[in-house]
């Protein structure tokens, strides 16, 4: 899957630059030339970045677990996770982890969400029979990680506060739809293709749980400034996450475990485990690069904006387009695309607004797989791709419906 997607890309991006030339924009040539050397360099900074964060985290993933706090943690979720992931035994590590992950990023909590997730792969991977494929639950795992929900985007709002928004947060529930869209859509396309029946009491219960627990949240939320929201989104995750470590080292140590040789121990899994995702991310970073500095993504949009118009449909989400569909890409790539939507259009326009919307309610897929499969060796996805880019085009949709529906 993975050698035929990279292929495209590249086959893409040369028509593009082919076309262009005819067009008479020699610059292409320089530019792609340009992008190739850009995501290298790119490559080695993420990797090199992810050494110290990831080290951090697989130490102290390592000390919770002899704690037994990472088991009591997944206990919370084991019973949901257990009929979604039938092939994982029951009290498997994995459980605990892929916990530790969800919980990160519906906190918001980037830094710690990746390693956590690493962690998770790592873990879901010691149950594969076959190492170069996907297992149903690491598919399962991966594309809850691209549609996730994170209930208070806090980075978007300060965005649209910077841009000069008369109410930087009043997109709050128009994300929080579309990303509960691209999530709910996600479960369910990954239950069609590996047979997971979702019409059980456990599952539906943790939805109707999780839903109350949406509500509520919006209702409390609704009273705040967008101030407000920011300290106690910034408050509960930083809370928490102290919380959790403070809880790995003192039960740790109160149940005799060494905690120094334990944390330098999964440390050293961390600093390895960095390195050895370079190969997989210049190889991911190398043929989006390509596919922006093409023109590629460009002709896509114009594409889009022609079916529009021969429908005679309404084509004001188009100006907010190129932020969509560079998410699945490049997050640093959809953000530049959003403040220059806003800056364009007005923040506070249908355009700047559905920019925020699709920023804070999709995210990047294909960074996500090259990332997650790469730490694992995984060349194989199966029907990882297709998942996640289903997920992906739900929350666009949903992020556009939402939008109408509010804005007009």
């Amino acid at each position: 899957m993975l050698n035929r997607i990279w292929f495209v890309f590249f086959a893409i991006s040369l028509l593009a630059i082919i076309i262009g030339l005819f067009q008479g924009e020699w610059h292409l040539l320089s530019d792609a030339v340009d992008a190739l050397f850009a995501s290298a360099k790119l490559a080695a900074e993420i990797a090199l970045g992810l050494i110290g964060v990831l080290s951090l985290w697989m130490g102290l993933m390592r000390v919770g677990e002899k704690a037994g706090v990472v088991a009591a943690l997944s206990s919370l979720f084991e019973p949901l996770l257990r009929r979604l992931m039938p092939e994982v035994p029951k009290g498997h590590p994995a459980f605990g982890s892929v916990t530790m992950n969800l919980t990160a990023n519906v906190l918001g909590l980037d830094n710690a969400a990746t390693p956590l997730g690493l962690k998770a792969m790592q873990d879901l991977q010691t149950l594969n029979p076959d190492k170069a494929v996907a297992t149903n639950a690491q598919i399962l795992f991966l594309v809850l990680n691209t549609s996730s929900v994170t209930l208070v985007p806090v980075t978007v709002f300060l965005y649209r506060a910077q841009q000069g928004a008369a109410a930087p947060a009043d997109i709050f529930l128009p994300i929080l739809l579309a990303t509960c869209a691209s999530t709910l859509v996600g479960v369910l396309v990954v239950a069609c293709f590996q047979r997971i029946s979702l019409l059980n009491s456990v599952i539906l219960g943790y939805g109707a749980l999780f839903f109350a627990m949406i509500s509520a949240l919006i209702f409390y939320l609704g009273s705040l400034s967008v101030t407000a929201i920011g300290e106690l989104s910034t408050g509960l995750g930083n809370g928490i996450l102290l919380l959790l470590i403070f809880s790995f080292i003192i039960i740790a140590g109160l149940r005799k475990v060494a905690v120094y040789d334990e944390f330098v121990s999964g440390a050293k899994e961390g600093f390895e485990q960095s390195i050895k995702l370079i190969p997989y991310l210049l190889a991911m970073l190398l043929a989006i690069a390509l596919l922006r500095a093409s023109g590629a993504l460009d002709y896509l949009l114009s594409l889009i904006a022609a079916l529009v118009n021969l429908f005679n449909g309404d084509t004001r989400f188009i100006d907010a387009l190129p932020t969509a569909i560079m998410k699945p890409f490049s997050g640093s790539g959809a953000r530049a695309m959003m403040l220059e939507t806003m800056q364009h259009h007005g923040v506070d326009s249908f355009a700047g607004r559905l920019a925020a919307i699709l920023q804070g309610s999709t995210e990047t897929t294909f960074y996500v797989l090259a990332v997650y499969f790469g730490a694992v060796g995984i060349r194989n996805g199966r029907h990882a791709l297709v998942c996640g880019l289903t997920a992906d085009i739900a929350g666009i949709c949903a992020a556009i419906w939402v939008c109408y529906h509010f804005y007009g």
